[in-house]
């Protein structure tokens, strides 16, 4: 018997699971998160997709990997759908997940650049420090200013406070 599956006849939930690269569980969660029209059942109760829900998942799967979320998504085939051109909505949400991602760059850069600096610091202290003494290089990150104010910007107290 060949693997090949035909292109006319629809498809069971785990070969299109499959031919998408997600699991079968994947493709039950999309279709209840209407991501994916509804399967059609057979007279077992078993999901069957049309040919076309393969484009679908690939479209779900694109979207997903550039930081759409299932509800964003959901929304947007719910308009396009009925008949509706989510595109201008499309390009504002991808525009606002670019500042986000641009933002959290800034922020990681800048933390690479401070562990950087920091693990200087501590091979300048390893240095000085007797071989089998404590270095107390931690209590010593956790009570420079520097490391305050990043924890209290991130809304992060030390241990008993409010």
């Amino acid at each position: 018997m060949s693997s090949k599956v035909s292109t006319t006849r629809p498809l069971y939930c785990s070969e299109l699971a499959r031919l998408s690269g997600v699991s079968a569980d994947t493709v039950r969660f999309y279709e209840r998160r209407n991501l994916l029209l509804p399967a059609v059942r057979t007279s077992a109760g078993y999901r069957v997709f049309s040919q076309d829900s393969v484009a679908r998942m690939q479209l779900i799967r694109a979207g997903l990997s550039i930081g759409f979320s299932v509800t964003e998504l959901a929304e947007i085939l719910r308009e396009r759908n009925s008949g509706g051109a989510p595109c201008h909505r499309v390009r504002k949400l991808a525009a606002e997940k670019l500042a986000i991602l641009e933002k959290r760059l800034r922020e990681l850069q800048s933390w690479r650049r401070e562990l950087r600096s920091t693990i200087s610091a501590w091979d300048r202290t390893l240095a000085k420090t007797p071989r089998g003494k404590q270095a107390r290089l931690l209590e010593n990150f956790a009570t420079h200013p520097k490391t305050q104010a990043r924890l209290l910007g991130r809304g992060i107290q030390k241990r008993g406070e409010p």
